[in-house]
């Protein structure tokens, strides 16, 4: 008993000295204290950050106080909008080791102050209003994560990135971040995710990202990048994921990425460029679960063993190929959620397991393909679509209406009006009753009792239960702007059981997904393609900028639609572009809010006739047309020898005039009617008998094709409509009289507008200079990156750019040059183009691509700029052309010396981004040329123009830019070559006048001596 009296105080001390130690431990813990170099540093980051809500002191860490660590959301186990800083504290000092700044709308630029806190290993701005630049003094970060998704960046990334030795993540989506790709990252041997989709990068896939090897995710969708997908990319073997959507690079897809045996998602879409390729080797991926080649150019079949290779597939998308053969039946092994082969070539039976597996509501898409039979299958609303999905071949076999190689209407054809409210409920609007289109199911087939029908497919990026329809917003103008129909990829509407004629098609939108404010939700692109009745009608369109706002009612009319069967067919395809995560990721692609359809035409005709009266207007028609026809066939307008037999046969999309019409409209050729002269031939203007003026193009006989051959082209060039090319009404082909028919533009060309007789110069202000520069430049991207046919011009220059009534720029002789070539191939053995206006690979070594158009475009901007030819200015004797004075002058600083001083008033801050573009496309190197789409947006405003590397000639070595020219000319002169890879033949001569021809071609049976010594520069070493 005594001794437990005399242990309770010893036991009493103890517990006091343990809660002292502790108390003690605390109160030093409560003193570690952040240094005052990383407090400064915090609050300059606060204030260009334009955050307030943080309370910087020297005890935030040790305390928690003053960081501001709330969190707005979470989720899938990571901060999605909010505040969070961590700090690392050992038992003396705290630093700041991670600083999230996450979907607060910041409304500053980027400090860089960030390098002041040395212990710092991430950070995040995701999804802010953060704008300016990113500094180059980033590059003295140690962080392992950077991530600036979603704000309004801009500039190129700066090559001191590439010092950041520890950076294993670099997030910059969904920004407006332009220039070349810095050859310098590839020296980040950590880096494991490389996410810089939509963008506005430039130029190729640096060689140096070969040396990547630890990459696991790299997405750069809906950038200008141009050129091959590099062979490099094999060397990324521990890829886990790769998207190249919707950028303006070739293929074929590189063997290479055979060796990319880990990939679970590959994503290669709309591919640039005319090279079509097989269906690459990726039998060892078998880890993939997501495949997506649309619109890769691939042909062949698809590979008969892709279901047992690659057993972990989920979703397939091969649409917008021209893919052949049978859809392999090991596909029907694999547990898909999604199949899409749509818009190919395939043929034979459609598999009976197709109808099978939908069943359980799998997502497959056939549509537009050439399968030969099916099984009995109704058109009802479905989750398999198969619309024109057999070809015109099939035999009926009681096929449903919809899978008919035209789509038909099963009844009579009478309805001439429609009214959709797209993804909303039935409502009226400017007098008219707009249908409900209600559905929300995804990648689905519907249609209402053959009045009019939808079909949609795609798989939202980063959410697969995005709706396919949006909720009601409050979007202004009527009930048909709050809802709206949006797709992935495809969206189609037809009109069906239409009467034939033509009709006005409108289509209603209204950008109901992002904001209106200086938040990140406002900094959404979201850009689509139109076609109608399979035309292209509007390439990248933007809702916003047509209705000049968010939340704003708008439309698009599309006059003189032809309907010859009986549907109209309405398409929104998305092909990469725009951003794909703001507000979130998955929001993006069509988007459509009402159509309304009317007829061009009197509904009233044609109708309340009887049985006997239709039978007596049918005999007596026959009777009359047969006169008229015998009297045609007296006069010789019909009848004709085995080519016009074979014209006929060929069932030309593309006009027919017989050589009568022509010397009529032309009096015989008369001389006094002739408007040019190129290397093609004369070109003749000419009045039709019902008063319609054309232009006809008089082409020298040929020899190398066939008449069949040659109105085959003729018909694929015809098929070329856009606004910025002249339209080519058609062809005559008798005897050796080989002609085609254009229309006729008033104010002749733009080489006689700038640089003609005084009588014959217009006085072109700035606003019209540059509306002329976009209009060519819309036309070259056309030709270049959006029709099916892709063109290479090869002759662009101001003689080459015709002006109509209201000055709009109209490309001449596209495709031309394409009719002489006989083999389809980057290295073209026939050099066709004006000197001074050829890109020096072309000129030097025959190697043609789309950026050889660009050099020449940068050269004809450089003369819309200045007023002057760059064949025949000469400022000084040392210098040759313009293009040479130009680049002096940027060397100098004095580039704004070059506008046109007859033009008055002008913007300084354009003509300087003009001339800018202009040294830009005339780059020496094709692959640093941006491409047309690139220019497009450049010269719109929507893309930064960046000023150009100063580069200084040295005279003992001059630049490639110039060698070329050197070697053919040393005066000023308006000559085009054609230039044989095995001779030079002797120059001809281009007037260089109105409607002369885009390519002059050299007789290459002749040669001489003083050109031949020419050679051994023009084309030595391997092509």
């Amino acid at each position: 008993m005594e001794s437990s009296r005399l242990t309770m105080p010893a036991f009493m001390f103890v517990v006091l000295l343990l809660f002292l130690t502790a108390s003690l431990r605390d109160i030093r813990s409560a003193a570690q204290p952040l240094p005052n170099e990383e407090v400064e540093a915090m609050r300059s980051i606060a204030s260009k950050l334009q955050y307030s809500n943080w309370n910087v002191a020297s005890d935030s860490c040790s305390r928690g106080f003053g960081l501001n660590d709330t969190v707005y959301s979470i989720k899938a186990e990571a901060m999605e909008f909010g505040s969070n800083v961590t700090c690392n504290c050992t038992t003396t000092v705290c630093h700041i080791s991670s600083i999230q700044l996450k979907g607060l709308n910041l409304t500053g630029v980027l400090p860089e102050e960030f390098v002041n806190l040395t212990f710092l290993t991430e950070i995040d701005l995701s999804r802010n209003y953060i704008n300016g630049t990113i500094p180059s003094i980033f590059g003295q970060l140690r962080v392992s994560i950077l991530s600036l998704l979603g704000n309004r960046l801009s500039g190129p990334i700066p090559e001191e990135i590439g010092d950041i030795s520890t950076l294993e993540d670099l997030v910059i989506e969904d920004n407006l971040l332009g220039g070349p790709l810095p050859q310098s990252l590839g020296r980040l041997s950590r880096l494991r995710r490389f996410l810089a989709s939509a963008n506005n990068f430039t130029g190729t896939i640096p060689e140096s990202y070969g040396r990547l090897t630890n990459l696991d995710n790299f997405r750069i969708d809906g950038s200008s990048l141009s050129g091959r997908i590099p062979d490099v990319i094999g060397n990324w073997t521990n890829l886990i994921r790769l998207d190249l959507q919707g950028t303006s690079m070739e293929g074929p897809i590189p063997s290479t990425i055979s060796l990319l045996t880990r990939l679970v998602e590959l994503r290669i879409t709309d591919l640039a460029g005319a090279t079509s390729s097989r269906f690459p080797d990726l039998q060892a991926m078998t880890q993939m679960e997501r495949l997506s080649l649309r619109n890769c150019l691939l042909t062949g079949s698809i590979p008969e063993d892709i279901g047992q290779t690659m057993s972990s597939l989920r979703h397939i998308d091969l649409s917008f190929n021209t893919l052949t053969g049978s859809i392999p039946n090991s596909i029907q092994t694999l547990r898909l959620n999604t199949l899409f082969l749509n818009n190919n070539s395939l043929s034979g039976d459609i598999p009976d397991w197709i109808f099978r597996i939908v069943q359980s509501n799998r997502k497959i898409d056939l549509s537009y393909n050439n399968f030969t039979r099916s099984q009995p299958h109704n058109c009802q609303a479905s989750s398999l679509n198969l619309v024109s999905a057999l070809s015109p071949s099939a035999a009926s076999n009681g096929n449903a209406w919809c899978m008919n190689d035209q789509v038909t209407c099963s009844s009579n054809p009478n309805r001439h009006t429609l009214y959709i409210n797209c993804g909303g409920p039935r409502t009226e609007f400017e007098g008219n009753e707009y249908e409900d289109d209600l559905t929300s199911e995804q990648s689905y087939f519907y249609h209402i009792q053959e009045r009019w029908a939808y079909s949609t497919n795609g798989l939202f990026l980063g959410d697969d239960n995005v709706p396919f329809v949006a909720p009601e917003s409050n979007a202004t103008g009527s009930d048909i702007y709050r809802t709206a129909r949006f797709s992935p990829t495809s969206l189609r509407y037809y009109g069906l059981c239409l009467r034939q004629g033509i009709y006005k098609v409108r289509l209603h939108f209204a950008e109901i997904s992002y904001t209106d404010d200086m938040t990140f939700s406002s900094l959404g692109r979201r850009y689509f393609d139109i076609s109608i009745q399979g035309v292209l009608q509007r390439k990248d369109f933007n809702i916003v900028e047509q209705a000049n706002g968010v939340g704003r009612g708008t439309f698009l009319d599309f006059d003189n639609v032809m309907v010859n069967g009986t549907t109209l067919e309405i398409h929104l395809y998305w092909a990469g572009k725009g951003t794909t995560a703001i507000p979130d990721r998955g929001v993006y692609g069509p988007l459509l809010s009402a159509i309304a359809i009317t007829p061009n035409f009197d509904v009233s005709t044609g109708s309340g006739l009887s049985g006997g009266a239709i039978a007596g207007i049918v005999i007596g028609s026959c009777a009359f047309i047969g006169l008229i026809l015998a009297l045609l066939w007296k006069k010789g307008y019909l009848g004709g020898d085995k080519e016009d037999k074979e014209l006929r046969a060929l069932e030309l999309q593309t006009g027919y005039f017989n050589l009568r019409q022509i010397k009529t409209a032309t009096h015989n050729f008369d001389p006094a009617n002739k408007i040019g002269e190129g290397g093609f031939g004369p070109v003749y203007k000419g009045v039709l008998t019902d008063g319609s003026e054309i232009a006809v193009k008089q082409l020298s006989a040929r020899s190398k094709q066939g008449n069949r051959e040659f109105v085959t082209e003729i018909g694929m060039i015809s098929a070329l409509q856009h606004p910025n090319l002249v339209k080519l009404f058609g062809c005559c082909i008798e005897g050796k009289e080989l002609l085609l028919i254009y229309e006729y533009l008033e104010n002749n060309s733009l080489a006689r507008a700038l640089f003609g007789r005084e009588d014959q110069k217009l006085n072109l202000d700035w606003a019209t200079r540059k509306k002329i520069c976009i209009g060519i430049a819309r036309g070259l991207a056309y030709l270049h990156e959006e029709s099916r046919l892709k063109i290479v011009h090869r002759d662009i220059k101001a003689t080459n750019v015709l002006l109509d009534k209201d000055l709009n720029a109209k490309i001449s002789d596209f495709g031309l040059a394409k009719l002489d070539e006989e083999e389809n191939t980057h290295i073209s053995t026939r050099i066709a183009g004006t000197i001074g206006y050829m890109a020096p690979e072309y000129a030097m070594r025959g190697y043609l691509t789309d950026k050889a158009d660009v050099y020449s475009f940068g050269v004809v901007a450089l003369e819309i700029v200045s007023g002057k030819s760059n064949t025949n200015y000469r400022p000084k004797e040392e210098f040759v052309y313009l293009l040479d004075w130009a680049y002096v002058l940027q060397e100098q600083g004095n580039l704004l010396d070059l506008v046109d001083p007859s033009l008055g008033k002008y913007s300084k801050d354009e003509a300087m981004k003009m001339l800018y573009l202009a040294l830009l496309c005339t780059n020496p190197s094709p692959t640093l040329r941006p491409p047309m789409s690139a220019v497009v947006k450049m010269l719109e405003g929507k893309m930064p123009v960046q000023p150009p590397t100063v580069v200084k000639r040295d005279p003992g070595n001059p630049d490639m830019r110039f060698k070329a020219f050197e070697l053919l000319s040393h005066d000023s002169q308006t000559q085009a070559s054609t230039i044989s890879a095995d001779s030079l033949g002797p120059r001809s001569i281009d007037n260089d006048g109105p409607w002369a021809d885009s390519s002059i071609y050299i007789d290459e049976s002749k040669e001489s001596s003083s050109e031949k010594k020419l050679l051994p520069d023009l084309y030595e070493g391997d092509v």
